[in-house]
């Protein structure tokens, strides 16, 4: 079973990382590229721009709402599909993520598609 984990691109990498996957569809700022130490940056798996752009406009009172409509962009998604396949027998994945705001950004909610995705993967 997969573990599946998210962090912050700017805390040091660590060795039981795993493969380390960008999941922001933005490079973030001020992160040189060799410096991130990422194995893969699937910027396929981020919200769509529209998405991304609706909920910057307003983030306050659209959390549930942006949750529900990335979700429904995960299921409809060839790449997410793709991506469950390719980490089938990874010990652990790591996405990676720009967001200042822990409690509220993308890769929770696609930690969480992706551990239903993989039939029940952990965290760690």
């Amino acid at each position: 079973m997969t573990r599946i984990r998210i962090k912050r691109v700017y805390e040091a990498p660590a060795p039981d990382d795993g493969c380390r996957v960008l999941v922001d569809r933005l490079w973030p700022r001020g992160v040189r590229r060799d410096a991130l130490h990422c194995d893969v940056w699937a910027r396929d798996l981020a919200p769509s721009a529209g998405l991304r752009s609706w909920y910057h406009a307003d983030p306050g009172d659209r959390w549930e709402e942006f949750r529900r409509r990335y979700t429904d962009e995960l299921r409809a998604s060839q790449a997410v599909r793709e991506f469950v396949r390719g980490i089938e027998g990874v010990d652990t994945v790591t996405l990676l993520y720009a967001s200042k705001n822990a409690a509220e950004n993308h890769a929770l909610i696609l930690q969480e598609y992706l551990q239903r995705a993989a039939g029940g993967a952990t965290t760690a």
